[in-house]
């Protein structure tokens, strides 16, 4: 087995895609990822403001609204025409629309229609400017109801127990801070090393088959499939898993991301997350035994592992035969892992299920060491 471990480090090493895989793309990823994302939350978003009644109140609400952390009030139009026409351009991503006699008719309590309008072809962007510019309007709907009220003998308490009886306190768990940082990147970063390991595993097991080596390689442990599989998953794994330590490190250690349960438990967790995506990568190229489609097979799972893990769009709610086949993903497990043991602080005992499919995922080769010597040694390459 020793002899094929170096036969493989020789091979990984001495050819720039191998290298390019396992160490550029998921490093760059890393500090790419987090360092687009840096603010936590998208800032100063553009947002145009059409106000045809344009007095101190509807001024009042624009700057109110410009003073929202994630809207800026980018321009001011004269109509919806020519707002609707500056989104369209790209301009802005919503604008908001005050039409005529929106004082007036606030003063005498005759609710006043308000419009929005955001782009939610940039989802997280529409998201966020609807959120700012609703709160605006019933800020500003408050805000008169309370003048009137204190006009007419209330209170400020009184006033204010009328226009919100039941006052929410939320406190997020987990990530009370909402950095779209800590939610995305923890599961993107992983993700992307996953896609890379299934990559490579497939490609260096389908370069033996291309370049017919299988029996070159079965020599070194004397016809032992499984010993020659292990061999191989070992010289990648001791390269990968320095990248999974290092971005662990990077996450928890230099970022101080969330991470009740310890920076070290994680990078365990990573680590077995490594021999899981091999585990998957040896089923890939075993199932469809042509570089081509192994490869193809490989870049399929990967992509659509971001979005059934549950990051994107909540399992639950997704379709029951959609929710079952999110758990034939490695990256579902890792995921269910970290919101667990990172953010909510449970002992890795009550979370033995997550861990113990990552080791199920893990242990794939050894189930298919046989159909491995087969196609190492017998299948013929077709291009």
């Amino acid at each position: 087995m020793f002899k094929v471990i170096l036969r493989e480090w020789r091979r990984l090493l001495s050819r720039p895609i191998y290298l390019f895989c396992i160490f550029i793309v998921p490093l760059v990823s890393a500090v790419m990822l987090t360092s687009l994302m840096g603010e936590g939350l998208p800032t100063e978003m553009p947002v145009g403001i059409v106000d045809q009644d344009n007095t101190s109140t509807t001024r009042n609400i624009a700057r109110n609204l410009d003073a929202f952390q994630n809207t800026r009030i980018a321009n001011r139009f004269a109509n919806v025409t020519e707002a609707r026409h500056a989104m369209q351009r790209g301009e802005i991503y919503a604008f908001y629309y005050l039409p005529k006699g929106t004082t007036e008719k606030l003063l005498r309590q005759e609710q006043p229609k308000v419009s929005f309008y955001t782009n939610n072809t940039f989802l997280m962007a529409g998201s966020l400017l609807y959120k700012d510019m609703r709160t605006m309007s019933e800020l500003a709907s408050g805000a008169a109801t309370r003048s009137v009220l204190i006009a007419k003998g209330a209170t400020n308490d009184q006033a204010m127990a009328f226009l919100q009886p039941v006052a929410v306190d939320a406190h997020p768990i987990g990530n009370p801070s909402l950095n779209y940082n800590v939610y995305l990147s923890n599961i993107l970063i992983p993700g992307m090393l996953s896609l890379m390991i299934f990559f490579v595993t497939v490609y260096s097991i389908g370069q033996e088959i291309k370049e017919a080596h299988g029996r070159a390689m079965l020599v070194h442990t004397r016809g032992v499939a499984w010993k020659a599989l292990l061999g191989k998953l070992a010289a990648q794994a001791a390269l990968f898993l320095p990248v999974a330590w290092a971005l662990g490190a990077y996450l928890y250690g230099y970022l101080h991301f969330p991470c009740q349960c310890g920076w070290l438990t994680m990078v365990g967790l990573l680590s077995l997350f490594v021999f899981a995506s091999q585990g998957m990568g040896v089923l890939m190229i075993c199932a469809l035994p042509n570089p081509r489609f192994g490869l193809s097979f490989a870049s399929l799972w990967g992509v659509l592992s971001f979005s059934i893990c549950g990051m994107s769009f909540p399992a639950m709610a997704m379709h029951p035969m959609l929710h079952g086949v999110s758990y034939l993903f490695p990256l579902r497990h890792y995921y269910l892992l970290y919101v667990n043991c990172a953010l909510d602080g449970w002992p890795l005992s009550n979370a033995w299920p997550f861990w113990g499919a990552l080791i199920g995922f893990a242990l794939l080769p050894l189930l298919f060491s046989a159909r491995f010597k087969t196609i190492v040694t017998k299948i013929q390459y077709v291009p």
